[in-house]
């Protein structure tokens, strides 16, 4: 079986790959989640407040040795600093060394100032991607829908001014013109798109009267939401697809590629499962492959997308009127 597909210009072995958290923040864990088979890793997010805050400090030192003028700040060598930026920048190069695959950087970022400099140096510590997770609540009553979805085409745009590797952008789904909006978004000199990032569950503990975080790992059962927006923009966008959130084995990866996904990240099913779960979803998607006679992933990928399908109003399909009065 042929399970190579090229995302982001990237020719991978296969369409897994382990998603940024907090199991790809160590190189240990990178050469482990190799050996088990995954195509490419995605590290640990590195945070917008982060870079900021470490920048603003090195400026500040900076001051106090008696430089006088902010020009200089691109002459300073982070890497003498043995802080959140550097030791970041040494994780990519030690893995770079270490791994054959393709190492992806993350920053999670929610505006387009100050921190897009850093991309630079994510390039030339020898990435071979970057994936900006950007997860921007639309919760500020006196920022217009244009203002809020403003935001990422400036990022994009900031971040493609400092790197020539490919930049793909992790979203969510709180957009009044979820489609449009991202077929928009995929034109704007983004390589690819991954559908959707997970974002924080704010819970109530009754007794305690705190906030706490709920349902920190996804379920199988999140994989609809998408799985219905891969299939939605397949051959719609001009830009790659990879699927994130609720893909627990192989049949949830076969679902994503009929549906029309280059790639999808796991990350949930490994901290259930441990590494060697990349294997056993690989071998289900090998043995599905065969049993339906595919030798490759572009016999069947996007076969079942919207633009494909025989009955593509069912991934438009909201209410649940079929389920039940077929139940009656």
């Amino acid at each position: 079986m042929d399970l190579s597909t090229t995302y982001l210009g990237l020719k991978l072995k296969n369409p897994l790959i382990a998603g940024s958290s907090g199991l790809t923040n160590s190189l240990d864990d990178l050469k482990k989640i190799e050996a088990q088979g995954a195509a490419a890793v995605v590290l640990k997010s590195i945070f917008e407040e982060e870079i900021v805050m470490e920048l603003e400090e090195t400026f500040s030192q900076m001051s106090s040795q008696g430089f006088i003028y902010p020009e200089t700040m691109e002459y300073f060598d982070y890497d003498s600093i043995e802080d959140t930026l550097s030791r970041y920048l040494k994780l990519i190069s030690d893995a770079k060394k270490e791994l054959s695959i393709p190492v992806i950087a993350s920053i999670n970022c929610v505006t387009a100032q100050k921190w897009t400099t850093f991309a630079h140096d994510i390039q030339e510590a020898g990435a071979d991607a970057i994936e900006l997770n950007a997860f921007i609540l639309p919760s500020d009553f006196n920022r217009s829908t244009e203002d809020f979805e403003q935001v990422y085409f400036d990022i994009v745009s900031e971040v493609k001014k400092q790197v020539s590797i490919p930049v793909s952008l992790k979203v969510g789904y709180f957009f009044s013109n979820l489609g449009p909006f991202l077929q928009k978004l995929s034109h704007s000199g983004v390589d690819g798109l991954v559908l959707f990032n997970r974002f924080y569950h704010p819970d109530v503990d009754i007794d305690k009267m705190i906030i706490t975080a709920s349902n920190v790992l996804s379920s199988p059962d999140e994989l609809s939401t998408s799985l219905r927006w891969i299939a939605i923009l397949s051959e719609r966008v001009g830009c790659d697809l990879a699927a994130s959130t609720g893909i627990h084995d192989g049949g949830a990866i076969v679902k994503q590629i009929l549906a029309g996904a280059q790639a999808v990240q796991v990350a949930s099913a490994l901290y259930k499962n441990g590494f060697g779960h990349i294997e056993q979803m690989l071998s289900q998607l090998e043995d599905w492959m065969e049993a339906h006679d595919y030798h490759s992933l572009d016999r069947f990928r996007g076969k079942l997308s919207q633009s494909r399908s025989k009955n593509p109003a069912a991934y438009e399909r909201v209410q649940f009127m079929k389920y039940f009065r077929d139940r009656s």
